[in-house]
């Protein structure tokens, strides 16, 4: 009875042009930056890790074990380590997640 109906059925202005949508757009944004760029960095990185892999490299692997590479296969998706003296495993390559000590390129004759 006090308010006029025209006026109780109005909106807010701001909602209508657009604006409720920026705050999310800030956020995701904000999230891009944040969290998925450094993530694609962090994964292109190890990539061209695993693609450098040389026989004698010695690593850690994701489960925490470490040796030392004997033999390597380009495209094949596991790598043959030493953990201990003659003991050899296949660790697929995806869990290695670091390089502690690069051998050296053996020297081309």
């Amino acid at each position: 009875m006090f308010i006029s109906p025209a006026f109780a059925q109005s909106s807010g202005g701001l909602a209508e042009g657009g604006f409720g949508l920026l705050p999310i757009i800030f956020v995701m944004v904000i999230f891009y930056f944040l969290l998925i760029r450094p993530q694609q960095k962090r994964a292109k990185q190890h990539k061209e890790m695993l693609g450098a892999l040389r026989r004698g490299d010695k690593i850690i692997t994701s489960g925490g074990l470490t040796g030392s590479i004997v033999k390597v296969v380009d495209d094949s998706e596991t790598v043959e380590v030493e953990i201990a003296k003659d003991v050899k495993v296949h660790i697929v390559r995806s869990m290695i997640a670091d390089i502690q000590n690069k051998a050296e390129p053996a020297k081309k004759k």
